[in-house]
């Protein structure tokens, strides 16, 4: 998995761009909340990305930011929604204004983003819901978007095939006090197990 990447802008077209990188050029896909951060052609960027493997292709996603990435990745888990409907999302509203259509259930302001119908808005509203509750997902993310342990406790308790609601139950249930990320997850299962 490519993690990020530190070079220089070769090209910009919105959605696209080239960072060549080490004499390679790599060729990603951004969001626009990107694209207005990016510095001009020939500059340096270091961009988090994501990378998605299909059948025809390799896609990489860049991101400015951590939340922005995390949002990606937590919208193309939500079915029926593909990575170029969480790019059309995190073109058309902030991180935190998403956030906050979810929380209040708000499915028309999400219907005005180009690609985003009724039916998709509301099953992001119903999927994303649950999500909401995680604690990596909370508006801010912490200092430059560093996790939490309870955060990294939550994401592999979803990784390992919970529902969010369930690993956010789980974690709960771990019980209070500062412990570290294997703690949290060792305890959080016993539980599981116990019930």
């Amino acid at each position: 998995m490519i993690g990020s990447l530190r070079g220089r802008i070769a090209s910009k077209s919105p959605p696209q761009l080239t960072v060549e990188v080490g004499g390679v050029g790599y060729e990603l896909e951004a969001p626009m909340s990107t694209f207005f951060h990016l510095p001009p052609a020939g500059s340096e960027v270091r961009l988090l990305t994501h990378l998605v493997v299909r059948e025809d292709a390799h896609v990489l996603y860049g991101f400015a930011t951590e939340e922005e990435r995390r949002l990606f990745r937590s919208l193309i888990k939500v079915s029926g929604v593909g990575p170029k409907i969480a790019l059309a999302l995190l073109s058309g509203i902030s991180v935190s204004d998403f956030y906050g259509c979810v929380q209040a259930q708000d499915a028309s302001s999400l219907t005005r983003i180009p690609g985003i119908g009724r039916k998709t808005a509301e099953r992001l509203i119903v999927e994303m819901r649950d999500r909401l509750a995680a604690p990596e997902l909370a508006v801010g993310g912490g200092a430059a978007g560093a996790l939490s342990a309870e955060a990294e406790a939550y994401e592999a308790l979803v990784a390992l095939g919970y529902r969010p609601a369930e690993a956010a139950r789980l974690l709960k249930g771990a019980g209070p006090g500062t412990q570290s990320t294997e703690e949290l997850i060792r305890r959080a299962l016993q539980g599981a197990v116990r019930e």
